[in-house]
């Protein structure tokens, strides 16, 4: 091996070591993962990219979430980081979520690959055919 590939073997190993190693068990960037990659934390985070959301605003925006997952999403994607969570002490209460700059980012990206499957749902609806067809 060369001192060329050696050189660029160990800055991956260093940049790997800083980013943390999502297929070790332990590595905490695994319950980041799947907090932002779950199908609701997918829902909330790009719901959230157009506003303040209080939770019932949220909840009928997403349809199809129980109260209890989206009160444990969003308390994962709070603490965390992404979602900032705000409780007005007025009668009757209410909370508002909202994203933060570090959420505003990873929204982006989630977004993306919500738009890529929108946009190829037909080529994976045919592929899941023919797999269904083919079993």
């Amino acid at each position: 091996m060369s001192d060329l590939d050696q050189g660029s073997e160990a800055e991956t190993l260093s940049a790997r070591f800083e980013r943390g190693n999502l297929f070790a068990a332990p590595c905490p960037s695994r319950d980041v993962l799947s907090h932002v990659s779950s199908r609701w934390g997918v829902l909330v985070l790009i719901g959230l990219q157009t506003g303040t959301y209080r939770f019932s605003e949220l909840r009928r925006k997403m349809g199809g979430v129980s109260e209890k997952m989206l009160a444990q999403t969003l308390q994962a994607l709070v603490r965390d980081g992404f979602v900032h969570r705000v409780s007005h002490p007025v009668v009757p209460p209410f909370v508002e979520y909202s994203l933060t700059p570090m959420g505003k980012e990873v929204a982006v990206r989630v977004a993306g690959l919500a738009d890529w499957i929108e946009e190829n749902l037909l080529r994976v609806l045919e592929a899941r055919e023919q797999a269904d067809q083919s079993s």
